[in-house]
């Protein structure tokens, strides 16, 4: 293993041009190596649900096929499974057939926020919510890690949209912006230590994020402790120079020598100190050795196995959002109609970099077939034209004559390619005509319909009354079909729950005035109510709240309890819960533990997710659940202190089923240990002052001195202690009958801000 003095010896053997050279990719996939000095090069390839490696000139947009590898389920399902162990496992699986295919860094997990149901890349991406998604990314890049391969944080940060990414600005205040788009990442960094971390195309507020040193530098590097590489996006990078400056170690791909030529110009003429450049170098070298110590020569793979480990995470991540009369789990040896082209041709992943060669693909009909038990009789009708909008009506018709004469119709449907990719935006929440109108023809001739879906983010269901039954299977992988299968015939009980809120109505969504904004300007005005914070605060009911999902068995909860009922903020709450499984059937429940601010000094969301658990009951079977909260549980960003604040005062700790669904909850109070100066002036407020002890006194002393002192006790009392308390000190001017003078609200600001009597 090189260690970092050898490095350093390395660089000083450096010409200018060859640390240049290291900055910049050998061509699509690979890094520069230097080969007089034993410097290797190393290959990055597309993720994160699958190994994409294809050959070094390729294209980065999936237009050539890639080696065959697993595909699991997208990053949407995937964090709808709310497993930790579960993800880390497939995290592992996909370190394994990188070391099998010598693959460095497998480029991703996407940790950026669902801010919009529209974004076109959103079944990439793992949550609405920063603290689910930070869990998931992290335990995606360690199971990844574990095997000696790199993984690469993406795409730092506010890349939410697909329109004009390469050039839009995102704007977004600083508290936003820590508490909703940075928090996703900063979790993970902390938690996993990504080898890399991928800048994103866009701008934040003004600057590209490939050249903004504040989020390069001063907060993944120096505040969040990042020790890998930054890597730009491909073809992310503006001014070479300014962005490795910024932070940005490596440019991918290649720039035809343009990047090192800028960089060594740079050099040349002062504006880029050597330093910086030899600093990124020590950051690159560090990963490219550590990936190279690390390889696992001949190493290879069960395919068999890990096929099978796809199949568990995709039964995980679907979610069984309605369930009516019970209708699910099929009964086995029934007469089913199986209708859709969906169940034949399935969408399995999402579209552009992400697209992976999978080793085998379910066929969904097949599948069912297997499970569906002795004596069964399966009827498929396409019932649709995949390619198409416009209803056939030879093909409803089949499928009609098909329901009708089976005791049950599971019809599948969802999102065509077209509908949803990389590179582009959805322009509305609905399913293609034809599909809802089979929904709707096929209900009336056969009550007991269950919908199965497949896309990667929601979608309107105007047809929702007409199914029994609906199961998102979101984009499950190579293994979908058994997935599905296991899940309908009840040889597993659903166990997903939703990673995001779906509205009823695109028109809902809080970013739906802004999104995707004019120009390349694009506001975040909708703030920190992203996703369920904003339907919980605007009472709005979405068709699906965030963490919902039904099961087969059902679970009660009891006994919430804390180890202390007052803490100081710098005090960890523990909080446990048992919970017992009621029903007839196994199954696994997901806890869901929220925090809510009762009297916040600041505006807040009603509740905000801080832990979560996921169990496995027997049937009968309690097992008691246990959190930790710290801090950052109770903590809002204050852009003013620029740092996390919490607010003297009582918290509520609600114990749920989903964001909707609460079972249990508690209060706790905290105290808060902040030390902030005061900053007194002549505007503050009285009910400012009396947020600190020595304020408090000064208008206890200054009220019952003032003129109309009486009146604060009569029928007028209300109307003038509202007066008073939002009164600056200057008014007392006015109001005191001379009792307060100019002299005498300095010597008061003076004191209340801790200066002497002399300052001035």
């Amino acid at each position: 293993m090189i260690e970092t003095g050898d490095i350093g010896t390395l660089i000083a053997q450096m010409t200018l041009e060859e640390k240049a050279s290291l900055c910049s990719g050998a061509d699509t996939w690979h890094t520069r190596g230097i080969e007089r000095l034993g410097i290797p090069s190393v290959m990055l390839t597309d993720g994160p649900h699958g190994l994409r490696k294809q050959q070094a000139s390729a294209d980065i947009l999936g237009m050539f096929n890639s080696v065959p590898a697993t595909c699991f389920p997208s990053a949407a399902g995937v964090a709808s499974s709310w497993n930790r162990a579960l993800i880390r496992r497939m995290g592992e699986a996909l370190g394994l057939e990188c070391q099998a295919a010598e693959v460095a860094v497998l480029l991703g997990p996407g940790a950026n926020i669902k801010r919009s149901p529209l974004c076109g890349r959103n079944f990439e991406y793992f949550s609405e919510d920063p603290y689910l998604s930070a869990e998931m990314a992290a335990h995606h890049i360690m199971g990844v890690q574990s095997q000696g391969v790199g993984t690469s944080l993406k795409h730092f940060a506010a890349n939410n949209q697909e329109h004009r990414r390469m050039t839009s600005d995102s704007v977004v205040d600083e508290r936003t912006l820590r508490e909703i788009y940075l928090a996703s990442f900063e979790g993970a960094v902390k938690q996993a230590q990504p080898w890399t971390v991928m800048c994103a195309y866009n701008k934040v507020n003004g600057e590209y994020a490939s050249e903004n040193e504040r989020l390069l530098t001063g907060i993944l590097k120096e505040e969040w402790g990042h020790e890998g590489f930054v890597v730009s996006d491909w073809g992310a990078v503006d001014e070479r120079a300014r962005g490795l400056a910024a932070g940005l170690e490596l440019e991918m791909p290649g720039s035809n020598g343009e990047g090192e030529r800028k960089i060594v110009s740079a050099v040349l003429d002062g504006t880029l100190p050597e330093a910086k450049l030899d600093a990124a170098v020590a950051r690159l070298l560090r990963i490219v050795f550590k990936a190279v110590d690390a390889r696992k020569p001949g190493a290879s793979y069960d395919v068999d196995a890990h096929h099978r480990l796809a199949r568990e995470v995709a039964r995980e991540s679907m979610v069984l959002l309605k369930n009516e009369g019970g209708i699910l789990p099929l009964t086995k040896g029934g007469r089913i109609a199986v209708i859709g082209a969906m169940a034949r041709e399935p969408r399995y992943q999402g579209a552009g970099s992400s697209q992976i060669n999978p080793t085998r693909l379910d066929d969904i009909y097949e599948e069912l077939k297997k499970s569906a038990g002795e004596g069964a009789a399966l009827l498929y009708a396409q019932g649709y034209a995949l390619d198409a909008e416009t209803p056939d009506e030879a093909l409803a018709a089949e499928a009609v004559r098909a329901a009708a004469g089976s005791e049950v119709a599971v019809l599948f449907a969802g999102l065509p390619k077209r509908y949803e990719s990389e590179g582009f935006d959805r322009a509305h929440l609905r399913m293609p005509a034809n599909q809802v109108a089979l929904i709707e023809a096929v209900a009336a001739a056969q009550p007991n319909l269950v919908v199965v879906l497949g896309n990667g983010a929601p979608v309107e269901m105007p047809w929702l009354g007409s199914a029994k039954s609906v199961l998102e299977a979101y984009l499950g992988g190579q293994a979908l079909g058994g997935a599905i299968a296991d899940l309908l015939f009840g040889d597993a009980n659903p166990s997903g729950r939703l990673a995001e809120t779906f509205p009823a109505r695109l028109e809902d969504n809080p970013s739906y005035l802004f999104f995707p904004g004019e120009g390349d300007r694009v506001e975040y005005r909708e703030g920190i109510f992203v996703g369920y914070r904003y339907y919980d605060k605007k009472r709005i009911e979405p068709l699906f709240p965030f963490g919902h999902g039904l099961s087969y068995t059902t679970f009660s909860y009891a006994n919430l309890a804390f180890d202390r009922q007052e803490m100081l903020d710098t005090d960890t709450l523990a909080v446990s819960v048992d919970v017992t499984n009621e029903g007839a059937r196994a199954g696994q429940e997901v806890v869901q533990l929220y925090v809510r601010d009762a009297h916040s000094a600041v505006i807040r969301p009603d509740k905000e997710l801080k832990g979560f658990e996921k169990i496995s009951l027997a049937p009968g079977e309690s097992k008691t659940v246990a959190f930790k909260l710290d801090k950052r549980s109770f903590a809002y960003y204050d852009a003013e202190a620029e740092d996390w604040t919490v607010d003297t005062g009582a918290f509520k700790i609600l114990i749920g089923r989903s964001s909707r669904d609460i079972a249990l909850s508690g209060v706790v109070e905290v105290q808060s240990t902040a030390k902030r100066p005061a900053a007194y002036h002549r505007n503050s407020t009285l009910s400012e002052l009396e947020k600190t002890e020595a304020g408090a006194a000064f208008v206890k002393q200054l009220t019952a001195a003032l003129p109309f002192a009486s009146a604060l006790e009569s029928e007028h009392a209300a109307m003038l202690k509202a007066f008073m308390a939002h009164m600056p000190l200057r008014g007392l001017l006015s109001f005191s009958g001379g009792k307060f003078t100019e002299e005498a609200l300095e010597a008061t600001l003076r004191k209340l801000n801790g200066e002497g009597e002399t300052a001035r």
